[in-house]
């Protein structure tokens, strides 16, 4: 029950409320999220362009995924309302090249029933806290120029547009651009 107290023409009004508070926790993703973080990883590949995909992912796929992300230790975290996945981010090698051991690749990615309600700020937070941790230099997002939320997200958290490529993929019958945004930690 929530009091709230309000002033009304020289008299105080107590209001009460029940007010429903659902909590949305962050934590790091384990093996039996897999299905659910399938199922958000499919119906992005099969209804944006926040992946150059085709294909969807079989849960064998995911599960090498995941294995491999532990075992180069990097993280997955999932944000998780009342035991439903509602979206999960990570990050990995941005290159192959010994050079490049500083710096990752951030992905982000929310269920299409919850997009557009914070739920990719609750994801990003703890990927720049662990690539802090984990004495990263800096964080590359590859972002679909058409995709404005996920651009202004990372814009919010202090990434920088440095690249822009012009037609690299092909999806939905059309050619897509591609931005890298960076932010240096």
């Amino acid at each position: 029950m929530n009091l709230q107290w309000r002033w009304h023409r020289s008299k105080v009004v107590i209001l009460l409320s029940i007010i429903q508070v659902s909590m949305i926790n962050i934590r790091t993703a384990k093996e039996d999220d897999l299905p659910q973080l399938l199922d958000i990883y499919n119906e992005v590949i099969a209804n944006t362009t926040a992946v150059y995909q085709y294909e969807p992912h079989t849960l064998e796929m995911r599960k090498e995924w995941f294995e491999t992300k532990q075992q180069q230790g990097f993280p997955v975290f999932v944000a998780e309302e009342e035991n439903v996945i509602l979206g999960f981010s990570t990050f990995g090698a941005f290159r192959n090249w010994q050079a490049y051991k500083f710096s990752v690749e951030n992905s982000v990615y929310v269920d299409a029933k919850h997009r557009g309600k914070g739920i990719g700020k609750l994801l990003l937070q703890p990927l720049i806290d662990e690539a802090k941790r984990m004495n990263m230099h800096t964080i590359v997002a590859g972002i679909d120029a058409t995709n404005e939320a996920s651009i202004a997200l990372h814009k919010q958290f202090g990434f920088v547009e440095v690249a822009y490529f012009k037609e690299v993929g092909f999806k939905f019958e059309r050619w897509l651009d591609l931005k890298f945004l960076q932010l240096i930690i």
